[in-house]
């Protein structure tokens, strides 16, 4: 069920219910919007209705696209820019008034050995999928404080929870982003901001022709983005704190941290 301000009790933030589920309106800011999982939840984020959205990218035709097919606010920023970072976060919220969710979507990689990795495609994949998002959340985070309500809604991934070989400043980055989510949730307990940290697994997106390698593997099967947006939005309107896409992609993260040494065996016949 839907709340709203009348939602709102004594102790309960207007926007959050006692139960843990959060309110289905407001105004939500997605970067990465303009393809792959960030394109797919600003359609799920439509498609719920009520809901402001402002849509961020780099690409402007392909962003002007999916505001139109969203009813959406265009804001074209390029994360690998602080300037441009900040720009962001200026224009959403002189734009909206406010920031209700955010959900950092953009995400770039890298495939190859480490020690062919070009240093500027380091600091690539390092600004967008880590800094950027620090960044973002640092700007936005005063202003759901003071609002007393807010979600931020990290994407991570498996590559974070496990580390990938031929991705490992990528894997490094994803897996300060769960370090991150999990130490910021404690540090903003009780204030009405929650904080959901997403780990899809393979997801079929441009992304893997952009890191310049595509995906090989006959398994795990790419799933769509459409079915990583479901989950985004079954964790914000739940409260979850951390859902992994498929759900068994849990696994291996327990498994190297109960059994080590079998885990780098599995990784290591596996990958």
């Amino acid at each position: 069920m839907s709340s709203g301000p009348g939602t709102a009790r004594r102790g309960v933030p207007e926007g959050d219910v006692p139960n843990g589920r959060a309110t289905r309106t407001g105004v939500a800011l997605v970067t990465g919007a303009s393809s792959g999982i960030g394109a797919a939840v600003s359609h799920r984020i439509a498609a719920e209705g009520g809901w402001r959205l402002l849509v961020a990218g780099r690409d402007r035709e392909r962003l002007a696209g999916i505001a139109a097919a969203t009813s959406s606010t265009a804001l074209c920023a390029d994360l690998m820019s602080r300037g441009d970072t900040e720009r962001l976060v200026v224009e959403a919220l002189g734009t909206a008034g406010r920031v209700d969710l955010l959900v950092a979507a953009a995400g770039v990689g890298w495939a190859g050995s480490f020690d062919t990795m070009p240093a500027a495609d380091a600091d690539r994949v390092l600004t967008v999928d880590l800094v950027s998002v620090v960044h973002l959340v640092r700007l936005l985070l005063p202003h759901m404080l003071a609002a007393g309500r807010g979600h931020i809604m990290l994407i991570g991934s498996v590559a974070g929870s496990t580390g990938v070989r031929g991705e490992v400043v990528y894997s490094a980055a994803k897996s300060a982003i769960a370090t991150f989510a999990d130490a910021l949730r404690h540090e903003l307990r009780g204030t009405g901001v929650r904080v959901t940290h997403l780990v899809p697994g393979v997801v079929d997106t441009p992304f893997f022709e952009r890191r310049g390698m595509p995906y090989a593997r006959s398994w795990p099967r790419p799933m769509s983005p459409e079915k990583v947006a479901d989950a985004l939005w079954d964790a914000f309107t739940a409260g979850r704190d951390e859902v992994f896409v498929p759900g068994w992609l849990r696994l291996p993260g327990c498994v190297r941290a109960v059994a080590p040494r079998l885990y780098h065996r599995l990784a290591a016949r596996f990958g």
